[in-house]
């Protein structure tokens, strides 16, 4: 599965990086007191550019440079001025070959940061004349220059992209992630999306799994939500009885919107025997404008008072039940009355119940057990730390392990 162009924002990531909008900063415009430290011929016509670039006239600000630019006889220092002063003309103006040239005038006359800031725009000018050899020299260049910014980082990946060097950009990308880990840092997120994409395109599935689960951890957005519970259901042995605890993830992320998936919600809680959840279901999609509404209405509605129906009788006979199960061998049916309790809202109920189950032991799947244990003390903020530790402690590799892991990350947002 690629990741979706919406969801990446790579190409808008290079377009920022090409787009040379730094390299007015870069070029100073000129004061009226740098204009009366120069000759009267050189420093009117810069100031009136100066003026002309910050009313938005680009192509007349760079005829008043070009005029600087023709007396004779400049000094260094005029010289490098109208070089800067050319720069953000020029490119203001469109005019990339007239920028490069001034812009590697400038760089032969500064040192420090300023090289490096030039190198990059450099770089930039000559990515945006799609010479990505000139431009990857000079980006070399900016950075030996200590110039390693995100801008740089951006750009970089932009012509790595280019090449098709993606093992590069996971390189890249991955020790940025890393480096920002190990330092007790947030990653940036467009390394990490970097990264995701070249694992995907290079093949590295697992990798690329691994880095959307820290997408979901650092940046909890939609986008990467859908992504990730779209690829989970055709991982290799991933259980089919998971599936409403995947709609219960879409749910609780907000990315459960179309009605049939409302619907189909409804009706798995229902078959499992959790009434009150398919009522909070349909009560939801009518609130979301997904049920109630077009020519199912009717059948939305049938659904929502056959689950009101239901739940009364679950109330009425799950004492019952609960009494019965706790004469089983196995725990199960204590865990499976437990989450029904809890589903009713009666929380710490249920939570006893499946504890109890869970150390009767002889589970069928102890696994999913601690799953439902942790997603029911999840429900009690008091317990939200004993929670995470109850999901992290789940194994497997059928899926249980990775719907916890998804419940600590929406437990922690």
């Amino acid at each position: 599965m690629k990741i979706p162009r919406d969801l990446t924002g790579i190409a808008r990531a290079a377009a920022l990086a090409v787009g040379l909008a730094g390299s007015l900063s870069l070029a100073s415009l000129v004061s009226p007191a740098q204009a009366q430290g120069m000759r009267a011929e050189v420093g009117r016509p810069l100031q009136q550019a100066s003026e002309l670039l910050k009313a938005g006239r680009a192509k007349e600000a760079l005829a008043k440079v070009r005029e600087a630019d023709a007396v004779g006889g400049k000094t260094g220092a005029e010289q490098l001025t109208i070089d800067r002063m050319k720069a953000a003309a020029a490119q203001r103006a469109g005019d990339s070959a007239t920028a490069i040239q001034a812009l590697e005038s400038v760089h032969g006359k500064v040192g420090g940061t300023e090289a490096g800031q030039v190198a990059e725009q450099l770089a930039s000018a000559y990515a945006q004349q799609r010479n990505n050899g000139r431009a990857t020299e000079w980006l070399n260049r900016a950075i030996a220059a200590g110039n390693t910014g995100g801008s740089v980082r951006q750009l970089q990946a932009y012509l790595q992209g280019s090449s098709g060097d993606y093992n590069a950009i996971a390189k890249d990308a991955g020790a940025a992630v890393s480096g920002a880990e190990q330092g007790g840092r947030r990653p940036d997120e467009g390394d990490l999306l970097r990264l995701a994409d070249a694992q995907q395109r290079t093949g590295n599935m697992t990798g690329y799994v691994v880095t959307l689960e820290k997408l979901l951890g650092y940046y909890p957005k939609k986008d990467y939500w859908n992504a990730y519970l779209s690829r989970l259901p055709r991982k290799a042995g991933f259980g089919e009885r998971f599936g409403l605890d995947l709609f219960r993830l879409r749910l609780a992320s907000g990315t459960l919107t179309k009605t049939e998936d409302f619907m189909e919600m409804a009706q798995l809680s229902l078959q499992a025997g959790l009434p009150s959840e398919a009522r909070r279901i349909a009560d939801q999609g009518i609130k979301a404008g997904a049920l109630g509404v077009g020519p199912e209405a009717a059948r939305h509605q049938r659904l929502r008072d056959l689950a009101v129906k239901q739940e009364g009788e679950v109330k009425a006979n799950l004492a019952n039940q609960a009494s019965e199960a706790e004469s089983f061998k196995e725990g199960d049916g204590l865990v499976k009355v437990g989450y029904a309790y809890v589903s009713l809202g009666e929380v710490d109920r249920g939570i006893t119940l499946i504890q109890q189950g869970i150390n009767k032991g002889n589970l069928k799947r102890p696994e999913d057990a601690k799953l439902r244990l942790g997603m029911a003390q999840l429900q009690n903020p008091k317990l939200k730390t004993t929670a995470v530790q109850t999901l992290r402690s789940v194994k497997g590799t059928d899926g249980a392990a990775e719907i916890a892991r998804l419940w600590t990350i929406l437990g922690a947002s």
